[in-house]
């Protein structure tokens, strides 16, 4: 028996994609996110020497630039730790290829009261 080529070919992206291999290209600034996102940490916490981060970065949905509508920043996600503590940084950077210019961040502690 065999399938249609239209359904062979869904078969076949379906089965790359479970096998992890039709992936997203990182964000060109992952690397330079983790290593902000650690002095952010770090800062935060008085320079405990416990500090670390994830070298997992999530990009998530840019937002326009307050300042000129026009114009967007990438928001990218790291998370860290320091001894049980841990903490979600958002690193956000101007659109601007072949760059990485950190335009803010914020960090908040990943805590129920």
């Amino acid at each position: 028996m065999t399938l249609p080529r239209y359904l062979a070919a869904a078969v076949f992206s379906l089965s790359m994609a479970s096998a992890g291999v039709a992936r997203a290209a990182p964000h060109p600034c992952a690397q330079d996110a983790v290593a902000q996102a650690l002095k952010l940490l770090k800062f935060h916490v008085d320079g405990d020497t416990r500090a670390e981060v994830d070298d997992d970065v999530k990009v998530l949905h840019p937002f326009k630039n307050p300042a000129n509508p026009k114009q967007k920043f990438d928001v990218l996600e790291v998370w860290g730790s320091v001894y049980k503590g841990q903490y979600r940084m958002h690193l956000i950077y101007a659109q601007m290829p072949g760059q990485c210019v950190l335009m803010g961040q914020e960090i908040l502690e990943h805590a129920s009261l």
